[in-house]
């Protein structure tokens, strides 16, 4: 029996589904743009998850949203699941534009960073669905490329450059989950901190956790610096060391 041909690649084999839908999207118009579309339908998705939160996402409710039937829906979008991948990609947006050249790349880096983190501020329901691997999806992939440009004349090889992005990613993102599980809709960070200070004051002696009571007796809780700023500056530092010495130059000079 004459096997068929497949109509994917074998490059393409194994993926998500949502990876083919979101590089289709990226390369064509959409058919039927006063009627319903995948990016419509999407759009509706995300704005309900900004509005309610994940936990209540349903297609039926992005139906109503979009006064469409829920099966409907099933012809652009195959189930929930891809429906939160295409949503993830679409909610990074665009990433900032960012100057070229080894003597911007720190400030390019933070500019990068900052914008990031505003991405799941403006979604904290990003941070709840799980990363499944390095980004492959197109709207992830720009943000990754205008990093990459950015420590383009840094001298740090294409295997280093990567190793920064993903450090850079996981900064940015695990510091917006800690921060988002903590402040609620209520409460700001700086006011949670300085509750917690106010707590762990009744609590804490300096017989029995005397380095934690010193930062109690400093301050440090109430204290209103920008704790996002001074790690990133930390891991920049690292980064610099590296592209000083790719340079061949005192990395502490």
């Amino acid at each position: 029996m004459k096997a068929e041909r497949s109509t994917t690649s074998d490059a393409g084999a194994g993926l998500p589904g949502s990876i083919h839908v979101l590089w289709d999207l990226r390369e064509r118009e959409q058919r039927g743009r006063t009627g319903l579309s995948t990016s419509r339908i999407v759009t509706a998705a995300i704005g309900f998850a900004d509005e309610f939160g994940l936990g209540t996402l349903s297609m039926a409710r992005i139906a109503e949203r979009l006064d469409s039937a829920t099966m409907s829906l099933y012809r652009h979008v195959s189930s929930k699941d891809e429906l939160q991948a295409l949503m993830v990609d679409m909610a990074y947006g665009m990433p900032p534009e960012l100057e070229d050249g080894d003597r911007h790349w720190r400030a390019g880096l933070e500019q990068w960073a900052r914008a990031f983190l505003e991405v799941f501020r403006r979604h904290p329901w990003m941070l709840q669905i799980p990363v499944s691997g390095p980004p492959l999806e197109p709207g992830q992939m720009s943000w990754l490329e205008r990093g990459l440009r950015t420590l383009g004349r840094t001298g740090l090889t294409p295997n280093e450059k990567l190793s920064v992005m993903l450090l850079m990613v996981g900064y940015v993102r695990n510091n917006a989950q800690l921060s988002m599980g903590l402040v609620s809709e209520n409460v700001s960070e700086a006011e949670l901190m300085a509750n917690y200070g106010q707590a762990m004051d009744k609590f804490v002696t300096a017989e029995t956790f005397p380095a934690v009571r010193e930062l109690i007796e400093a301050g440090t809780f109430e204290s209103t610096e920008d704790d996002f700023g001074f790690g990133l500056q930390r891991v920049l530092d690292g980064v610099e060391v590296l592209v000083r010495v790719r340079a061949g130059e005192n990395p502490l000079g």
